[in-house]
């Protein structure tokens, strides 16, 4: 965005500027207290089932632009990560208990 005569900033800085003070000032929970706050006035206003249809809505808008194939890539892609999660967990807890001393057990 071009700058405003006599320097002034354009609306988005002063927006990021903003954003960026506010986020200083109170840290991420206050985004997430107003976002709940938002969101239980808007279920309040409009009813829960206002949240399907613009999930939906955004959905079709999702569609159109990236093709009807995106959302299995990307469902791939997430359960790919899931996967590579869990074995590096495994790894993980492997090397963990090849670093403890088995416990002695008892002669019978």
């Amino acid at each position: 965005m071009a700058r405003k005569a006599g320097g002034g900033m354009t609306v988005a800085e002063a927006g990021r500027m903003g954003g960026r003070l506010v986020s200083e000032k109170y840290g991420p929970e206050f985004y997430e207290k107003i976002g709940k706050k938002g969101g239980s006035s808007t279920a309040s206003k409009y009813g829960p089932e206002f949240f399907g249809r613009i999930g939906k809505k955004g959905g079709r808008a999702v569609t159109a632009k990236y093709g009807a194939g995106h959302f299995e890539r990307i469902g791939r892609k997430g359960g790919q990560k899931v996967a590579d999660l869990i074995e590096r967990a495994k790894t993980l807890e492997l090397a963990e208990e090849e670093k403890q001393p088995l416990e002695a057990t008892p002669a019978e």
